[in-house]
């Protein structure tokens, strides 16, 4: 890998209530020489204060927001943990529904109300904090209803309203506490190659999803068939794994769990296809929220050190049932530096002293699992790969203050072989990224 330098000189444009910018028009140059944007905290003796009145309009902030589209998307140009919550938080008040259309409780977004007062949401939407803001739990998401209600009851005692603002598919897959024990024992299964999962069971999910025989929402609706689906999923990971203990008492156990579940869901279950189809006929305005990120995805992402779902722009449609043709602005939110969780490639990461100096500068620890997160420099090649793929028409870029104190930024900016051989794209073979060469 090549890495180049910047020194930081000059201002950022920068809102006060934002920790990044929003730039329009990504990577699509066909130029060989990387697209950046250099940006500093810190003015040079001979640089004048920018006033926003010198800012274009499009960079200020409310007129691009004002202007983004319809269906709107915020999705992550990394391995995830870029700040797409925050960001969804700050464009929620502008839309009247927030979707998340895919993933988990592995999903991680943490936001602040205007007290300064942490939330740490996993599965309801980030747009839960503006009063005004419908929630809606899409198709594509696996649903762990005991976390949700957590939420729910967390949320509620925190003063934030969520009666008649939650919507959940009734396509969207349960998600049960024995998936996350079969997570967890499929981890220790791989021993060193293991894939470095949060354990919340979102693999064996989607596992029992696509080989067929998952529960969704509305077979919470027929407790006459649901112990016997129960019992099949229950059966099939009891004779795949030996440290799974499984009898009747416990399917007893959790059919009267989720008797008392599904009374509670019932309020919350519609046809989130109707509404979100619906609700684009109404010009209502959508804003999707995205979980992981596209580095994660299942195809594009480092497999099989990636994530179960699709979190880059396909995954809207697939998760949330609306067309195509409707997807209108897609924001792609991108950190300063670079961050991964669990294992896989990470081409431009730093180890030893400079690593742990971004990790606690950033407070890089995951909102899910507490993990520390690998850390490294930003990777332009990584990052025009997301943006070919996805079609961003903005770029989010945060965490630009984490970097203040260091004199020099190192950047990413193009992959080689071992033999000086320059790579053309981001590689699928794992083998290649974890023998790129760094010069500098």
């Amino acid at each position: 890998m090549i890495m180049a330098s910047l020194t930081l000189d000059s201002n950022p444009i920068m809102s006060p209530q934002r920790r990044g910018l929003l730039f329009n028009r990504p990577l699509h140059s066909s130029v060989r020489r990387p697209f950046m944007v250099a940006c500093s905290i810190k003015p040079s003796a001979s640089s004048a204060p920018l006033s926003v009145a010198s800012v274009p309009a499009a960079v200020q902030g409310l007129g691009r927001i004002d202007s983004l589209s319809q269906v709107s998307g915020v999705l992550g140009c990394q391995w995830g943990d870029e700040g797409k919550g925050k960001l969804v938080d700050i464009l929620a008040q502008h839309f009247d529904i927030v979707a998340r259309c895919q993933g988990g409780a592995n999903a991680g977004h943490t936001i602040y109300n205007s007290e300064g007062k942490k939330f740490a949401l996993h599965l309801v939407p980030s747009g839960i904090l503006n009063e005004g803001t419908l929630c809606v739990i899409g198709n594509g998401v696996v649903v762990h209803l005991p976390g949700l209600f957590k939420e729910i009851d967390d949320l509620e005692a925190n003063g934030v309203s969520c009666k008649g603002r939650i919507l959940v598919s009734d396509r969207a897959h349960l998600l049960f506490d024995f998936h996350q024990v079969v997570d967890g024992l499929r981890e220790a299964e791989l021993a060193k190659s293991f894939i470095g999962t949060t354990k919340r069971g979102i693999g064996p999910c989607y596992s029992s999803k696509m080989i067929r025989n998952g529960i969704r929402v509305s077979d919470l609706r027929h407790m006459d068939t649901f112990p016997h689906k129960l019992d099949l999923l229950l059966s099939d990971a009891a004779s795949r794994f030996q440290g799974f203990k499984y009898g009747p008492d416990m399917l007893k156990e959790e059919v009267e769990r989720y008797k008392r579940f599904a009374e509670r869901l019932e309020p919350f279950i519609v046809d989130t296809v109707h509404v979100m189809n619906q609700s684009i006929a109404q010009k209502k305005k959508i804003l999707v929220e995205g979980g992981q990120a596209t580095m994660l995805d299942i195809d594009f992402g480092t497999y099989p050190f990636v994530t179960s779902s699709s979190p880059s722009a396909g995954g809207i449609c697939t998760g949330l049932g609306i067309a195509p043709r409707v997807l209108g602005d897609l924001i792609g939110v991108v950190k300063a530096y670079t961050t991964r969780v669990g294992s896989g490639p990470f081409p431009t990461e730093i180890l030893g002293k400079g690593g742990d100096m971004l990790r606690f500068a950033g407070q890089e620890f995951g909102t899910t699992t507490g993990r520390p997160r690998r850390c490294g420099w930003l990777d332009i090649v990584a990052l025009k790969y997301c943006c070919q793929i996805n079609g961003f028409s903005s770029l989010n870029l945060t965490k630009l203050d984490v970097l203040s104190e260091l004199p020099e930024i190192q950047l990413g900016v193009a992959y080689r072989e071992l033999d000086g051989t320059p790579i053309d794209s981001f590689p699928a073979d794992l083998r290649v990224l974890d023998q790129l060469k760094v010069r500098h």
